[in-house]
């Protein structure tokens, strides 16, 4: 059984990752969404939140199961027993880190492999981070996030629609 393990703040989680979800269940017969804490951010949902709303969000996607993950990547990836790092990019600007990021995961653990996959054309632009400024500003942010996530974001910001 291939697994891998799909790591991320995902505040909040978006269509695009939804997205990489459903096609790395193409690829792998197990993904694993590691919902994590990035202390360069400030998080609009709980880790429980999230974890919660991935689970809603994903709760037709058999091979699928969402985790909150902590410490050093490579430490969640041999204790998951998964066998690849998913990471989405979005853009150029993306790879710059995410490289960084594969080939430091790599040095620290020889058998981290890193798998890159590209976002739809549709969901090429989709970031939490807009997400969340088009919500605190007014605008339509339901069309970027899976309806669970919509109705949660809302109530967090008092923006419902």
């Amino acid at each position: 059984m291939k697994t891998v393990l799909y790591p991320g703040s995902f505040d909040p989680f978006t269509n695009g990752h939804l997205d990489l979800v459903e096609r790395a269940g193409l690829l792998f017969d197990r993904v694993i969404v590691g919902v994590a804490v990035n202390a360069a951010k400030s998080p609009i949902f709980t880790m429980q939140e999230r974890c919660d709303l991935i689970r809603e969000s994903c709760a037709a996607l058999e091979h699928v199961e969402v985790v909150a993950i902590d410490g050093l990547l490579v430490d969640s990836l041999e204790r998951l027993g998964a066998d690849a790092v998913l990471r989405g990019l979005r853009a150029f600007s993306d790879f710059e880190y995410e490289l960084q990021m594969a080939l430091l995961n790599r040095n620290l653990k020889r058998q981290c492999e890193t798998i890159f996959m590209m976002p739809t054309l549709k969901n090429s632009f989709v970031s939490s981070t807009l997400v969340k400024e088009v919500a605190r500003l007014g605008g339509n942010y339901q069309e970027y996030v899976p309806m669970p996530v919509a109705r949660a974001l809302g109530k967090k910001l008092g923006v419902e629609k």
